[in-house]
């Protein structure tokens, strides 16, 4: 990118005109001649034509010198601009009823934590300053990931997560509490949980109500999504003696706690039943969640006025020489 840093130098060409007027004004000549009828026949003398354009050599010095004034600079300028940019916990149930086998992708059955990941992950390439974190919870809670903007490494965390590796039950409370702990470990405008769970708390110290109103005195807004349907649900079980088989189980979900963690802390509460009910919260989610942050701007450039001033010197040096050798005036 070209710019001039003081473009209001070139004000002093208007100059330049008033120079010409003032050195080219009606003088009286230098000697008295009556007559040039003599010299009329002669060839034009090519030194005299050189003598002629010397004092245009003058003044495009002078039009150098303005535009050296000017600064002309090339390089680029970054302006500042307005990007989203929160921070996002996104709190994994990994209880064992979240292996349930009620959701479908791609023809195929998958389990409840498949079917999140996989929605999660889609969820996870549509952002870009965010910073997120993963923390899951089954009896206990831990954190999995702190907040982060490696998306690929959130990816590949995601990807490794096995239902049963924080226990058999469910602690929302906890989950909820370390959240905010995370939450706490770097300042954003908005503070945002995901809170995913297919079950009703009934483990861990910290209750889920109160969990939420903490969360509600900080500012951090907590969507709640319930997933999996209601009543008896299929698990795929290793029986020591008829191998591995479905069996139907029933899944126990306290939607009323989620709808009451989300209200409580601004957020909402979501009802997930098949892919395309989970694809869609996550849809809203997004379009909803973002906040903006303006990256500051800079602008870096190269100076560039030494091409416009050493042609101007070596001008005004020549015309100074010349008009004081060879083309001297006489007064």
């Amino acid at each position: 990118m070209f710019r001039f840093a003081t473009p209001y130098a070139f004000g002093l060409l208007l100059a330049i005109p008033l120079i010409v007027w003032y050195r080219h004004r009606r003088q009286r000549p230098a000697m008295a001649a009556s007559s040039v009828q003599a010299a009329a026949g002669l060839a034009a003398s090519p030194a005299l034509m050189f003598h002629r354009l010397l004092p245009w050599a003058y003044y495009f010095a002078l039009v150098l010198l303005v535009a050296a004034l000017a600064r002309p600079q090339w390089g680029m300028q970054r302006l500042p601009i307005e990007t989203p940019g929160i921070n996002i916990i996104l709190a994994l149930d990994l209880s064992e009823s979240m292996a349930a086998l009620d959701f479908q992708h791609d023809g195929k059955i998958i389990n409840r934590l498949a079917a999140v990941k996989t929605v999660v992950a889609d969820f996870i390439g549509k952002r870009s300053t965010d910073r997120m974190g993963v923390v899951v919870f089954g009896s206990q809670a831990y954190t999995q990931l702190p907040l982060t903007r490696d998306y690929a490494t959130i990816a590949a965390i995601l990807e490794r997560l096995e239902i049963g590796a924080a226990g058999r039950s469910t602690a929302i409370g906890d989950a909820i509490g370390i959240s905010l702990k995370r939450l706490a470990d770097i300042e954003s405008r908005s503070n945002i949980i995901i809170l995913i769970t297919d079950g009703r708390s009934n483990s861990g110290e910290l209750q889920p109500e109160v969990a939420a109103g903490i969360a509600a005195g900080q500012g951090v807004k907590i969507h709640t999504i319930g997933v999996g349907g209601q009543g008896r649900a299929p698990f795929l079980i290793n029986d020591p003696v008829f191998g591995r088989r479905y069996v139907y189980q029933e899944v126990d979900m306290d939607e009323a706690a989620l709808k009451a963690i989300a209200e409580t802390t601004g957020g909402l509460y979501f009802r997930a039943q098949d892919m395309e009910e989970l694809q869609g919260i996550y849809t809203v989610i997004d379009a909803m969640e973002k906040t903006k942050v303006q990256a500051p701007g800079f602008a870096e450039y190269e100076e560039l006025y030494l091409f416009a001033m050493i042609p101007a010197f070596a001008l005004l040096g020549i015309w100074i020489i010349l008009k004081n050798t060879r083309f001297i005036s006489i007064p």
